[in-house]
C-alpha cells in the first residue's frame, strides 16, 4: 500500500448501505462460486435504498437462491482465496467512490457501482437472469427520488 492509500478515510455509511454491507457479510461469503456471490448481493441490494427501489420497480423479485450443482473441482477453482474478504473489497471500492464525488455518506448506488467494478460482467449476467440490464438499472436510478428514499444518498 502507498501512503495515500494508508491514509484513505471513506466516507460514513448510510444506514442502508451500512444494512447491505451487514446482510452481504453473512450471505456472500457461504457462495459456492463468484456467480453465487453475484446472486446473493443481487438478493440484499433489491431489499434497500435507492438500488432497491429502482431494482423492485423493474420488476426484480425475491426469489429462492438457484446455484448451479457443479463438480467440486470446479467449486473449488472458482471460489475465492482464504482471506479474501469481497465485502471488505466491495466496501472499500464504495467508500472510495463515494469520495470521489465527495459525497457525505455511502450510498446504496456507491455499491452498486463497486460491484459493477469488481464482479464485471458477473453481475451483469446476474442481473440479466432477473430480467433486467444494466442499462435498465441506470435509467431507473436517474429518475427523481422519493423523499425516504433519500436517506440513502
Amino acid at each position: 500500500m502507498t501512503r495515500s492509500e494508508d491514509r484513505f478515510k471513506p466516507p460514513a455509511l448510510s444506514q442502508e448501505a451500512a444494512i447491505v454491507l451487514a446482510l452481504a457479510g453473512t450471505a456472500v461469503p457461504f457462495a459456492a462460486s463468484v456467480e453465487d456471490e453475484a446472486e446473493r448481493w443481487l438478493r440484499v441490494l433489491r431489499l434497500h435504498g435507492q438500488v432497491g427501489v429502482a431494482m423492485q420497480a423493474l420488476g426484480i423479485g425475491e426469489t429462492p437462491l438457484e446455484t448451479v450443482a457443479q463438480p467440486r473441482a470446479v467449486r473449488l477453482l472458482r471460489r475465492r482465496a482464504v482471506g479474501e474478504d469481497i465485502v471488505e473489497i466491495v466496501a472499500d471500492r464504495a467508500g472510495r467512490l463515494a469520495s470521489g464525488r465527495t459525497a457525505g455518506r455511502i450510498s446504496t448506488v456507491d455499491i452498486l457501482f463497486a460491484l459493477f467494478h469488481v464482479y464485471g460482467r458477473t453481475f451483469d449476467r446476474a442481473l440479466y437472469s432477473r430480467g433486467t440490464t444494466r442499462e435498465e438499472l441506470f435509467e431507473r436510478l436517474a429518475e427523481p427520488v422519493d423523499a425516504a428514499v433519500a436517506s440513502d444518498l
